[in-house]
């Protein structure tokens, strides 16, 4: 039973971790890094991220700055850039290449803070889901004698409490990501 509750705490850690990763790769007119995760430059025919062709940095709060180790690949990125879908303009002068995020009007906050709404829903149908497996393995440990029914009842509160655990977590972090859209 123990090891059956310690892989839902992993597994359900796993899936908040996952909701933060996309938490941080969304749009939300702050200058962020980690927008560009997703696009990839074709480099000598491989598809490389940007992190590992330039220095990315954050210069203004709402500016990022992308500066190649190789200048050949400038026009990569930008060509990268253009065709990903962050929705920027990427800004060439030859050397670098500049990211202006422009202010969020307030319809396109409401947009970005129902996405935050749908991915924090999603993570606690996963958590459920790691519930509900997690008790379907109990039932099957008591049917085959090894767990009482005092160890399945056990086992069952130990679980809900663990799914409690992560659903507040989880309600507390797109609570704060909202209200970082909002304040803007």
């Amino acid at each position: 039973m123990q090891t059956q509750l310690k892989k839902a705490d992993e597994t359900m850690a796993r899936r908040v971790d996952h909701m933060r990763k996309e938490y941080s790769e969304i749009r939300a007119g702050r200058a962020n890094p980690a927008v560009l995760d997703k696009v990839k430059v074709d480099y000598y025919g491989a598809p490389t991220p940007v992190n590992q062709l330039a220095a990315v940095s954050v210069t203004e709060a709402r500016t990022l700055t992308i500066q190649p180790w190789d200048a050949s690949v400038l026009k990569q990125i930008e060509k990268a850039i253009q065709t990903s879908d962050i929705g920027i303009n990427p800004m060439n002068d030859g050397k670098i290449i500049r990211l202006v995020f422009p202010p969020l009007t307030e319809d396109r906050r409401k947009e970005i803070v129902k996405d935050v709404q749908k991915i924090a829903e999603e993570t606690k149908v996963q958590v459920r889901n790691v519930r509900r497996d997690v008790i379907d393995k109990l039932k099957t440990m008591k049917k085959s004698g090894e767990l009482t029914e005092d160890d399945l009842k056990q086992g069952e509160k130990k679980t809900q409490d663990l799914t409690d655990k992560f659903t507040k977590e989880i309600d507390s972090i797109s609570a704060a990501k909202q209200k970082e859209i909002l304040e803007l």
